[in-house]
């Protein structure tokens, strides 16, 4: 009996090692050099966007990046530019199909065809349910849904042809689990989270691989830009702490490495940080018992104010968001461009 244990332990072993031994082969197969490739960054002025393009950068990609924000888009482009990467800037509403295809099109005339896409582009409405409207949520699924479809339909038929190419959808754990106060940006994640795992399964066939990240809270810098609603100074004021609160919060600098790993080698998804990993797997296991959990979170959470109209964080300032409380925000936020 204590023979057969122990040959059964044995197998065991065995094939869990086999199988890791599988998996390390197949993913150093599709390992994928970034030096001379063609990368278009949306949204890769500011935040998690322009982290990701400085170290794409430094590994000699070709990078093209499009904002919205002229100035920030002006000021991303020349320090891009002054550490010797080659950039192409676009001012590009990437919710807007044409301005899509005037951009890709203009991107495969002065630096070849995209191979590697990042849909980064994002907004954030922060507040209650009562105090959002119709617009919050058709402006988040524009940007979270149709914008990541419209470059995907650009770019793929160059990357088919080719038999490579590799697209990163940056969704988020709210697009796994949804985050009271954060629903347009929750719902249209969800929608991002399909799109991009339908993508794959299709794409895989012709060499193009499409890889799901799901960050958690990252220390970007961004929450000064999200718009509040509601009590606005409350939303801002517990939105910014958690942000800026290593324990709840990756820095952004961390997340980037994760993600161009992730991308490297093709993988499927990412989580990133300790605390989505584990708000994920508990959802997988008890979807019901976190989603009446997260009840339990919005009644904690400011109640609905006056009014729907919208602000930017940093217009919603109170002097706990200008403590030492959310240095780490404050600090990220001026070295990423979101000032």
């Amino acid at each position: 009996m204590e023979k057969n244990k122990k040959t059964s332990l044995l197998l065991a072993g065995a094939g869990v090692g086999a199988l890791l031994a599988l998996r390390a082969l197949r993913r150093n197969k599709r390992e994928f050099s970034f030096k001379d490739r063609t990368v278009l960054i949306t949204g890769g002025t500011r935040g998690l966007g322009l982290v990701l393009a400085r170290m794409l950068a430094e590994q000699g990609a070709k990078l093209a990046i499009c904002s919205r924000t002229k100035d920030q888009l002006e000021a991303a482009r020349a320090e891009l530019a002054s550490g010797g990467a080659t950039v192409l800037a676009f001012d590009c509403d990437v919710s807007d199909q044409q301005q899509v295809k005037t951009m890709v099109a203009e991107i495969k005339e002065k630096l070849g065809p995209v191979e590697v896409l990042i849909n980064n582009a994002g907004v954030i409405s922060a507040g209650p349910l009562d105090n959002l409207n119709l617009a919050d949520f058709e402006e988040a699924m524009k940007i979270h849904y149709w914008a990541p479809l419209y470059t995907m339909l650009e770019v793929i038929p160059d990357m088919k042809a080719r038999g490579e190419g590799r697209i990163v959808n940056i969704a988020s754990i709210g697009g796994k689990i949804s985050v009271p106060h954060l629903l347009p940006y929750s719902g249209s994640k969800f929608a991002l989270v399909g799109l991009s795992e339908g993508f794959r399964s299709e794409l895989l066939q012709h060499g193009v691989y499409v890889t799901t990240i799901n960050p958690g809270l990252m220390r970007t810098g961004s929450a000064r830009n999200a718009f509040v609603k509601g009590q606005k100074e409350k939303e801002y004021t517990w939105f910014a702490l958690a942000d800026a609160n290593p324990i709840l919060s990756l820095k952004a600098e961390t997340a980037a490495r994760q993600i161009i790993d992730a991308c490297r080698y093709g993988e499927a998804e990412a989580t990133l940080g300790f605390n989505a990993k584990f708000i994920s797997g508990l959802h997988g296991l008890f979807p019901g018992m976190v989603t009446d959990l997260m009840g339990l979170v919005n009644q904690l959470l400011p109640g609905p104010g006056v009014g729907d109209d919208r602000v930017r964080g940093y217009q919603a300032e109170t002097p706990l968001t200008q403590s030492p409380l959310t240095a780490p925000l404050q600090e990220a936020a001026a070295k990423n461009n979101e000032l």
